[in-house]
């Protein structure tokens, strides 16, 4: 192996202190909170395969994989079965073959070979290897698993090697940010909810109020688990860690032949409009660019970055996206809008000046707290907004209808805002309530419980 790959490949000289010599592993025993994802569990055991792991910056991806690899050699792998190269290092598809080939010559011939190519769209023509080392018959033998950070190349992954991807029933994975349930687990208070989330009126006073403090926590760091240690270690977030995830933003965005200054311009706009519906008409008549495809270009990619959530208005009778209505545009967790802001506008102390107030304000709260449940739920239904007389916060897709969900974080539930909601039989009221209720006929549920059963059922 090139000895520029060993600093990711410690497990070659010592399998057995791996967790302690391999960098993101220390890293992360170093911070008070740790998380195992869930998904660890359903990557590749014993069935070869080209798989992919998509996701944007910052969400873990490297720390996954290198858990993934402890967690094969704890069940008996051995060391020269697993391979990990960081994509930054190799530059063209030739390059990558010849890593590949030397790699799989000095791996084992019995048992399943585990080869990961993190960050795999730094190199040029990538899937050229991947296709001919399939072709060769490389692979019979190997989960190969590459990943990045752009999801489009998931879909790219789909169609560039037809028949050539294995067996697995899932062969594409998608790592987001922690989700509130997430952020409870990592803290130890799940097992405690688990039991009453069904029934969330006969949960504790004192369990429901300790979620929504823990939900107003959440809204201050999203789900980055460096923002989440960061407030449990010093209770704030660093400069330095929202620095490092609009660095990345800009980095990965001028990278595809982007400007700068186009962004920093969709980006205040879109955080002046958070939430409310856009078009690109209007959208590039208040910015210096030239033309509306351009704006739906920066926002295509930034929607690829998985740091852009676009919800479109639901067309009711055909459960699909209405192309020629206005979209709403937020981040896809609340710590990319902090980040956002805190690059857009620097100060001192921007958790003290930006992200605290944020949080406290009412009309900014409502706001992110909206898309706090767009985002959610998007993860596994199809997720829209309802534009008809008036308008539906959120709409998404399940068994066959659409559920419609009105939010509302407000001290006090106004009739009249609701009556759009009140039109549909299975409407909800996700609200800042402690207790389930009813107000015009629509069930009214406290949000936070909400967020904790999606997914769940």
């Amino acid at each position: 192996m090139d000895t520029r790959f060993l600093p990711h490949n410690s497990h070659l000289i010592d399998a057995g202190r791996f967790a302690e010599t391999d960098p993101q592993l220390r890293h992360l025993a170093g911070r008070p909170l740790q998380h195992r994802s869930s998904l660890i569990d359903r990557l590749p055991i014993s069935v070869p395969g080209i798989y992919s792991l998509g996701g944007g910056r910052q969400t873990g991806k490297s720390t996954l994989l290198k858990q993934w690899m402890a967690d094969r050699l704890r069940h008996g792998v051995q060391p020269e079965a697993i391979a990990y190269f960081s994509g930054e290092l190799i530059d063209d598809h030739h390059s990558l073959l010849l890593h590949m080939e030397d790699q799989l010559n000095a791996a084992p011939d019995t048992g399943i070979n585990y080869l990961i190519v993190d960050e795999v769209t730094y190199i040029r023509d990538w899937d050229k290897a991947v296709k001919y080392a399939a072709d060769a018959g490389w692979l019979t033998q190997t989960a190969l698993m590459i990943t990045g950070s752009d999801l489009a190349f998931i879909q790219d992954a789909r169609m560039r090697f037809p028949g050539r991807r294995g067996d697995a029933a899932v062969a594409d994975f998608h790592l987001h940010p922690l989700s509130f349930r997430e952020f409870l687990t990592l803290k130890g208070r799940m097992d405690e909810l688990e039991d009453g989330l069904e029934e969330p009126a006969r949960l504790p006073a004192e369990a429901i109020d300790a979620v929504f403090r823990a939900f107003s926590r959440y809204l201050l760091h999203g789900g980055y688990l460096t923002a989440i240690n960061d407030l449990a270690e010093f209770d704030t977030i660093r400069r330095s860690t929202l620095a490092t995830y609009s660095d990345w933003i800009r980095g990965d965005v001028l990278k595809r032949g982007r400007r700068e200054p186009y962004l920093r311009e969709i980006l205040a706009a879109i955080v002046k409009r958070y939430g409310a519906q856009v078009t690109w008409n209007a959208l590039a008549r208040d910015l210096s660019i030239d033309h509306p495809r351009t704006v739906a270009d920066y926002v295509a990619l930034l929607e690829r970055m998985d740091a852009l959530c676009v919800l479109p208005a639901l067309l009711e009778d055909k459960l699909a996206a209405a192309p020629k209505k206005a979209r709403k545009l937020m981040f896809s967790d609340p710590f990319i809008l902090h980040a956002v802001r805190a690059w857009l506008a620097p100060g001192d102390d921007p958790f003290e000046r930006q992200i605290r107030p944020a949080g406290e304000e009412p009309q900014w709260a409502s706001r992110i707290v909206e898309a706090c449940v767009a985002g959610h739920l998007r993860r596994f239904h199809p997720t829209y907004y309802i534009k008809a007389q008036a308008e539906v916060d959120v709409a998404y897709v399940r068994g066959g209808r659409f559920w419609p969900v009105e939010v509302k974080w407000a001290n006090q539930l106004r009739p009249k805002a609701l009556k759009q909601i009140a039109r549909y039989g299975n409407g909800e009221i996700w609200s800042k309530d402690r207790r389930p209720g009813e107000i015009n006929g629509v069930k009214t549920l406290p949000l936070p419980i909400q967020l904790l059963r999606i997914g769940c059922g």
